[in-house]
C-alpha cells in the first residue's frame, strides 16, 4: 500500500499544519546553527593549536601578535591580542619601573575580559539548539493530541469508527510526533557534544591567561 505522506499532511487540519511548521522552522534553524558551530568550533581548536605553537616558537611578543593576527578564528589569539594592547597601553602611559600588583590586576582584568567575550561569542545560538531539544517534543505532542482528538470528532459527527474516518486524524499525529522527534533528537545531540567543545575551549583559555600573565610579569618584572 502506497503511503502518500505529503497528501496526508495537504489533508491534514490547520492546526496540524502549523504545528508542523513550527517544527520545521525549528528543525532548518537547529542544523543551520549545528553547521555553523561545527565550522566555528573546528576553526577555533586547529587556530589555536597554531597559536599555540607560534606562541612557544616565538622569542618575543612581538612575534606571537604578528601571529596571532592571523588567526582571529583562535579564542586564545583574541585573549593574547588583549593582553598585548594592555602590556603596551602600560607601557606608554606609565613611568613607574618594573612590574606591580596594579599592573598585574589591569592586565588579569583586560585577560578576563577577552575571556568573557571569547566565550559569550561561542556559546552563541547554543540556546535555540536547547530550547528546539526541550519543546519540540512537546510541540509534536500537542500535534498528536490534536490529531486523535480530530479522530473522535469525526467519529461523532459520522458515527461511524471504520478505518477511514479515523485513519486521517492518526496519520497527523503520528506525522507530528515524528516531525517533533527529528527535530529534537539532532539538537539536543549536537547541544550536548558542542557544550563539550565550548568547556574544553574555556579551559583552555584560562590556563592560556594564566600562562600570559605569569610570562607578562617575568618579562617586566624587576
Amino acid at each position: 500500500m502506497n503511503i502518500n505522506i505529503f497528501k496526508i499532511i495537504a489533508d491534514a487540519d490547520i492546526i496540524v499544519k502549523f504545528i508542523l511548521l513550527l517544527l520545521v522552522f525549528f528543525s532548518v534553524f537547529s542544523w543551520a546553527i549545528i553547521f555553523f558551530k561545527y565550522k566555528t568550533l573546528k576553526a577555533g581548536f586547529k587556530q589555536s593549536a597554531k597559536f599555540l605553537d607560534a606562541f612557544h616558537r616565538s622569542k618575543s611578543l612581538a612575534d606571537v601578535s604578528e601571529a596571532a593576527k592571523k588567526l582571529r578564528g583562535s579564542p586564545l589569539a583574541v585573549i593574547f591580542l588583549a593582553g598585548n594592547r594592555e602590556l603596551t597601553y602600560q607601557s606608554k602611559s606609565s613611568a613607574e619601573n618594573g612590574w606591580s600588583a596594579a599592573k598585574t590586576d589591569s592586565l588579569n582584568r583586560a585577560l578576563l575580559k577577552a575571556s568573557n567575550a571569547e566565550a559569550s561569542r561561542l556559546e552563541k545560538m547554543m540556546f535555540f539548539l536547547a530550547t528546539t531539544g526541550s519543546v519540540s517534543p512537546f510541540i509534536g505532542l500537542f500535534g498528536t493530541v490534536w490529531g486523535i482528538m480530530i479522530s473522535f470528532i469525526r467519529i461523532g459527527a459520522l458515527r461511524s469508527a471504520s478505518l477511514q474516518v479515523v485513519a486521517p486524524g492518526i496519520a497527523e499525529a503520528l506525522i507530528a510526533t515524528a516531525v517533533g522527534l527529528f527535530a529534537a533528537v539532532p539538537a539536543v545531540i549536537a547541544y550536548n557534544y558542542f557544550l563539550g567543545r565550548i568547556k574544553d575551549l574555556i579551559a583552555d583559555m584560562e590556563d592560556f591567561s594564566f600562562e600570559f600573565l605569569s610570562i607578562a610579569e617575568r618579562l617586566h618584572g624587576s
